[in-house]
């Protein structure tokens, strides 16, 4: 089980706050499929709020310990059916999420100042897939749009 010192878990409790149930355990109890989502809640999460139907407060606490055992998850908060729970995510999902595909991204764009004694000017810029920044700090496609033969014959007839 993760130790996490009391400030630490006072500022997840009041992370959790506006956090809805991510994972609800049923009649069924704590079975090997609720645990693989408190798992798979765990690992992209990190922070999950479990929601248990059952009006057994020692069944509650007895499913709260073992989830924590099993998972080496911290225990947060239980506060009536909801269990708040805790690990820090892997490095494997944090690297794959900075390796970015050809969405938007992030440039920064510097440009001398005119007369070159000031400071240069850095401004940061979201650019698309489909663009790049030239030397001179404007932002181009990297292919021209394809024109279509049939609307440049209307339009120029």
């Amino acid at each position: 089980m993760l130790k996490l010192t009391p400030a630490e878990r006072s500022t997840l409790r009041a992370e959790a706050h506006a956090l809805s149930p991510v994972v609800m355990i049923g009649d069924a109890g704590l079975t090997a499929a609720v645990l693989k989502e408190i798992d798979a809640g765990l690992n992209s999460h990190g922070l999950i709020k479990v929601r248990v139907f059952g009006d057994d407060r020692d069944a509650r606490i007895a499913m709260y310990e073992t989830i924590c055992d099993k998972l080496d998850a911290a225990p947060i908060q239980h506060i009536g059916k909801l269990l708040v729970l805790f690990r820090p995510k892997p490095e494997a999902a944090k690297e794959r999420s900075e390796k970015r595909g050809k969405g938007l991204r992030e440039v920064t764009i510097v440009k001398p100042s005119p007369s070159g004694t000031k400071r240069p000017s850095v401004t940061k810029v979201m650019v698309k897939g489909n663009e790049r920044v030239t030397q001179g700090g404007s932002i181009k496609r990297v292919k021209p749009r394809q024109a279509s033969p049939k609307k440049s014959s209307l339009g120029r007839g």
